[in-house]
């Protein structure tokens, strides 16, 4: 006996109705009919009268409906209990730059809704960085972007971003249209990371395949200055959406990379399950579901959800 089992049975009864008790769970009826009649049979009598007008529970329906109502609600209140207990501690989460201009507040703001004593430590630093911190177990957790993760840590795929070239409408070189390749952007001046940012290292990736030099003219590794500079038209930029989170798109032209191999995979990594605390176990859980509330919402510019 399961207790979607009970479910279905509740609301059939309630709506004297297999068609709509169905639509109202979200399933097929004859799905809904086949658990039924499995329940049936396991308690060995007949729950429900069937007839052209509905069904209405037989007298063992009514005495089954009355216990089967008390145990989803126990059931019910232990889910509720789970939810609400009063975790604490601390956890330490680490993001890039990017990844915390769009993510940083909305995570925040999760934890202290769902567990106000866990205290929360966020740490903005490069990728390479971070990946150090975990290491040194400086950091519970992290979003990162490379792949090559030692085996003892925890790896959930989150996801995916375009990359963009970002310019001031001022800017002369700019592209124009929407979608632009990495081939026509040799004379672009760019304003990038420099090589020790992980951004920096698939982006001459990505300029060598596509067999041009890029025309550097700085290098930023603060995101808010590097951002600052491009504003003013001294150059552009390629990043993927996030870093526009917190400029005025209308200082602002976004044009996507069509390259199919230029992008950036976002990863949750922590350390292994049994190093982390409860705290920072449940709070592993409200950065993948407030990551991908963000991109459901289209609140990431450019992100797509991957694949756990």
């Amino acid at each position: 006996m399961e207790l979607r089992q009970l479910r279905y049975f509740v609301k059939v009864c309630e709506l004297r109705s297999m068609g709509r008790a169905a639509v109202e769970l979200g399933v097929v009826t004859s799905a809904l009919s086949q658990q039924i009649s499995r329940l049936e049979g396991e308690l060995s009598t007949r729950l429900l009268k069937r007839s052209s007008s509905g069904v209405v529970p037989t007298d063992a329906g009514v005495a089954f409906l009355h216990q089967a109502q008390l145990v989803l609600r126990h059931a019910d209140d232990a889910v509720l209990a789970a939810q609400q207990a009063r975790l604490s501690g601390h956890v330490s989460v680490g993001l890039a730059p990017t990844t915390a201009t769009v993510l940083g507040v909305p995570l925040m703001r999760a934890m202290r809704e769902r567990y106000p004593e866990v205290r929360l430590h966020m740490v903005e630093a490069l990728s390479g960085h971070l990946t150090t911190m975990l290491q040194a177990r400086q950091l519970d957790l992290a979003v990162l972007f490379q792949t090559d993760t030692p085996r003892r840590w925890s790896v959930t795929p989150l996801l995916a971003e375009k990359l963009f070239v970002i310019a001031s409408p001022t800017l002369a070189q700019r592209p124009t249209g929407a979608r632009v390749r990495l081939s026509q952007l040799a004379d672009l001046p760019l304003i990038l990371p420099s090589g020790s940012h992980g951004l920096r290292a698939t982006l001459t990736a990505a300029f060598t395949r596509a067999r041009i030099s890029p025309r550097i003219v700085a290098e930023v590794d603060g995101l808010a200055l590097l951002m600052d500079a491009v504003r003013a038209g001294h150059g552009a930029t390629i990043q993927p959406g996030a870093a526009t989170a917190r400029h005025d798109r209308d200082d602002l032209q976004l044009t996507q990379i069509a390259d199919a191999h230029v992008g950036r995979r976002n990863l949750l990594v922590s350390l292994s399950d049994d190093e982390l605390s409860p705290a920072a176990l449940a709070t592993r859980v409200v950065v993948a579901e407030t990551a991908r509330a963000l991109v459901r919402e289209g609140r990431w510019a450019g992100a797509s959800l991957l694949e756990t």
